[in-house]
């Protein structure tokens, strides 16, 4: 078994990572180098290269106060410059080789923050699998498609360093959140082919087509509607689909990318939120067309995000989709 002091020389033997190879009581942060490993599509606007960070720790507070599983080590790594690109990685210090679940929070594209997600984190560490729980850009910070850049750069410093996490890199999910479901549904459809080793995700209240969050918002009497139209508008930048902007919202809007050898997926929609399951429903007709399974389900209510996968009996049977993709 790989202590936490083993894997700290291990780091250091390669220049790349510098761990905190704490338990989750502790604090500590490490830098990685950042690459995304994937070029932008046809007709994507290509993303600024991001500066390599310098590998050296810096100070973080835990992700949790709470307990984290038997044996589990968390580790607050950088996989990027910006102060937004860490993630946290919840994993076994040994020498087996686990499934991954990559975890990316909501929040309109412009908030939120990993922390959120701790708690399911933890439950998907319980479940046995290395946890990758990722910050990325917000609208704030960077337009469209620097956080989609985010998530492709954080799976693959993920992959090219599996060995430091107890993590095979050509088995794993990609889970997220509202705005987070976006991101996930949006890596998952990217690119003819699909991304080596992602095996399914998953979309929890998944704003799958910022066109239709703009068109819905536009005289919808909902507070949340309007507000996400005005969300979807800042992430391209500031400005509507049309004109000098469409080829961004093109590239923001998920169905237009859906293609053979996709991943395959899983959403989650309450009938009645304000992420209505249309967004997720437009999305599974493309992907019949070429052959790739996605799966819509509805529960009854208004419950958005998180407060929907705590609805009674969600949470299990998004673990038992992600078992059954992760064999």
């Amino acid at each position: 078994m790989r202590t936490a002091a083993t894997v700290g020389a291990l780091a250091l033997a390669t220049l790349v990572l510098a761990p905190s190879g704490v338990h989750a009581a502790s604090s500590g942060e490490g830098s990685l180098t950042s690459s995304t490993g994937v070029s932008a599509a046809v007709g994507d606007p290509a993303p600024t290269p991001a500066p390599t960070p310098t590998p050296t720790p810096t100070p973080t507070s835990a992700p949790t106060s709470e307990p984290a599983p038997q044996g589990t080590v968390i580790d607050t790594v950088a996989y990027g410059s910006h102060s937004r690109q860490r993630m946290d990685v919840w994993y076994q210090p040994d020498d087996l080789r686990r499934p991954g679940v990559f975890l990316i929070h909501g929040g309109w594209w412009s908030s939120g923050d990993k922390k959120y997600m701790t708690e399911i984190s933890r439950s998907y560490a319980e479940l046995g699998y290395t946890v990758f729980n990722i910050n990325y850009r917000l609208s704030g910070d960077a337009s469209w498609p620097a956080q989609r850049v985010d998530a492709f750069d954080a799976i693959a410093t993920a992959r090219r360093h599996s060995a430091l996490w107890s993590f095979n890199p050509n088995n794993y999910v990609v889970i997220g959140f509202s705005a987070g479901g976006h991101l996930a549904t949006a890596v998952g459809t990217y690119k003819t082919g699909g991304l080596p080793g992602l095996k399914g995700v998953v979309g929890i209240s998944p704003v799958v087509s910022p066109l239709t969050a703009y068109i819905e918002g536009a005289e919808s009497a909902d507070p949340d509607k309007r507000r996400l139209r005005t969300a979807a508008i800042r992430l391209a930048g500031g400005c509507g689909p049309s004109g000098k902007c469409a080829r961004i919202w093109q590239s923001m809007e998920v169905p237009e990318h859906a293609s053979r050898g996709d991943a395959p997926i899983l959403s989650v929609h309450a009938e009645n939120e304000f992420v209505p399951p249309v967004h997720s429903t437009q999305l599974q007709a493309r992907l019949r067309q070429v052959g790739v399974q996605m799966t819509v389900l509805t529960e009854p209510g208004i419950d958005h995000s998180a407060p929907l996968y705590r609805l009674p009996g969600v949470a299990e049977k998004v673990q038992t989709w992600v078992a059954e993709k992760l064999l």
